[in-house]
C-alpha cells in the first residue's frame, strides 16, 4: 500500500512533482516567451495537435469541405505543446487558456478569435448550417450530446488517461476511481446507441466530439488500454465508432498536426486539399 499523503495547510508547486508533463505545467496562466503565429492564405486559421480535442476540429472542417463546404477552406498549424508552443505572446492571444485548439475566423471583416474545442465546433456548425440541427428537440439533443462530451473528457483524459499511463507512478485508488467512470461513460454510449445509428437524429458534431475521444479509445487507439477496459464487450459503440472511422472526411481530419508515429500519413500542418492527397 502507497504511504498515505498529508495534504498542507497551503498548497505550493513542486516542479518536480509532474510525470510526463512536470516541464509544461504551472500553476499560473500567460505567455512565457513573446512569437507571433504564422497566418496563411485561408478563412480560418486553425492553431491545434492531433490529440482528441484537435481531432474534434480538424475532423469538422474535412466534413465540411467533403460535403462541398468550399469556404471552410483552412491552414492547419501544428502546436508542439512539448515545445511549450502555446504559451507563446501569439497562442495566448487566441487562447489565454493556453489549450489547443484555437481558431482566427477571418471570413468575414476583423478577424476574431474563437477557443474551445465545443465553441469551435459550434461556431463552423452555425456559419455552415452543416452537422447540427436548425432549431427543435434535434438540435436541443445534438447539443445535450455535444456538451455531455465536453463534459466527461475530462475524466477520461485527465483522469484516467494521467493516471493510467502517464503519472509517475501507478496508484490503485486512482485509476481505480477513474476506470469505474469512464466504464459507465461507454455504458451510456452502449446503452444509447442501442436504438440509433448516430447520437442524435443524424451525424452530427456530436458524433464527431465524442468520437474522437470515446471512439477512439473503443478502437483501441487511446492509452493502450483497449484490453484493460474490455472495450469490445461495448458492441454498439464498437459498431458506431468503426463506422464513423470509415468515413473519408473522418479519416483526412484524424491525419491532420499528427504525429507519423500514431497516424498513417500524418502532416504536421495543412494548407490545402493536396496536402492530404
Amino acid at each position: 500500500m502507497n504511504d498515505a499523503y498529508t495534504p498542507p495547510k497551503v498548497w505550493t508547486w513542486d516542479s518536480e512533482n509532474g510525470g510526463k508533463f512536470a516541464a509544461i505545467n504551472r500553476p499560473t496562466a500567460g505567455a512565457r516567451e513573446d512569437r507571433d503565429l504564422p497566418v496563411g492564405e485561408h478563412p480560418f486559421q486553425l492553431y491545434s495537435l492531433g490529440t482528441p480535442n484537435g481531432q474534434k476540429v480538424t475532423i469538422l472542417f474535412e466534413e465540411l469541405l467533403a460535403a462541398g463546404h468550399k469556404g471552410a477552406e483552412y491552414d492547419a498549424w501544428k502546436i508542439d505543446i512539448l515545445n511549450q508552443d502555446q504559451f507563446t505572446s501569439g497562442f495566448v492571444e487566441v487562447n489565454p487558456n493556453s489549450k489547443i485548439p484555437a481558431l482566427m475566423d477571418r471570413s468575414t471583416g476583423a478577424p476574431f478569435r474563437v477557443f474551445e474545442s465545443g465553441a469551435i465546433l459550434l461556431h463552423l456548425a452555425e456559419t455552415f448550417g452543416a452537422f447540427l440541427p436548425a432549431d427543435g428537440p434535434q438540435r436541443s439533443e445534438t447539443l445535450s450530446w455535444l456538451m455531455w462530451q465536453m463534459g466527461t473528457a475530462p475524466l477520461l483524459g485527465g483522469g484516467f488517461g494521467h493516471f493510467y499511463a502517464y503519472a509517475p507512478e501507478k496508484y490503485r485508488y486512482p485509476i481505480d476511481r477513474y476506470t469505474m467512470e469512464v466504464k459507465r461513460q461507454l455504458d451510456v454510449l452502449d446503452k444509447h446507441l442501442a436504438t440509433r445509428e448516430f447520437m442524435a437524429s443524424g451525424y452530427s458534431v456530436a458524433d464527431m466530439a465524442i468520437f474522437a475521444w470515446h471512439g477512439q479509445l473503443a478502437l483501441g487507439r487511446l492509452y493502450d488500454a483497449a484490453e484493460f477496459l474490455d472495450v469490445e464487450s461495448y458492441e454498439n459503440v464498437q459498431r458506431w465508432a468503426r463506422a464513423i472511422a470509415e468515413r473519408p472526411g473522418v479519416k483526412r481530419g484524424l491525419r491532420v498536426n499528427a504525429s507519423s508515429d500514431r497516424v498513417e500519413g500524418a502532416v504536421d500542418e495543412r494548407h490545402s486539399a493536396a496536402d492530404l492527397d
